[in-house]
Order: structure tokens, then sequence, then C-alpha cells
């Protein structure tokens, strides 16, 4: 069996439209009529500042170093959540 050594590509090309917009809608089905995202964010928020709440000395300056290296976002003042 010969093995064909030209350097010829072949295009493919596939169009996942249809199976994107079937994804979003199964999505959106699964999540309800009720879900509100500007409530689950908020929610995510108080479950981080619960989260960052009451730390040690130790626990703070680790925070502070994540913080500081770009790893978690800064949380205070000027958070746009606040």
């Amino acid at each position: 069996m010969s093995q064909d050594n030209s350097n010829a590509h072949v295009v493919v090309e596939i169009d996942l439209t249809l199976e994107e917009a079937r994804r979003r809608a199964a999505v959106m089905e699964a999540l309800g009529d009720d879900w509100d995202p500007i409530a689950v964010m908020r929610g995510e928020e108080e479950a981080y500042d619960l989260l960052y709440s009451g730390l040690d000395e130790r626990q703070q300056e680790t925070y502070d170093m994540l913080v500081a290296a770009g790893v978690l976002p800064y949380r205070g003042a000027g958070h746009a959540a606040d």
C-alpha cells in the first residue's frame, strides 16, 4: 500500500450555528422562567463577601498576596457590585 506524500491540504468546514442555537435553547429551558441573573450575581457577591470575611492575620496576608499577584480580584470599596 503506498502513501500519498502530496502536500495538499483538505479543508473541512462545519457550521455549528444550529447546534449552538439548540444548546442555548436547552440552557435557557433548564434555567426556567424564574431565573434572575441579577439575583444570582448578588448572591455570588454575598457568598464571596462571607468567604473572605473574618480572615485571621495569616489568611489575610495570603489573600493580599493573591490579590497583588492578580490571582484574586480586589474586593473592597469601588468594586463593581458596590
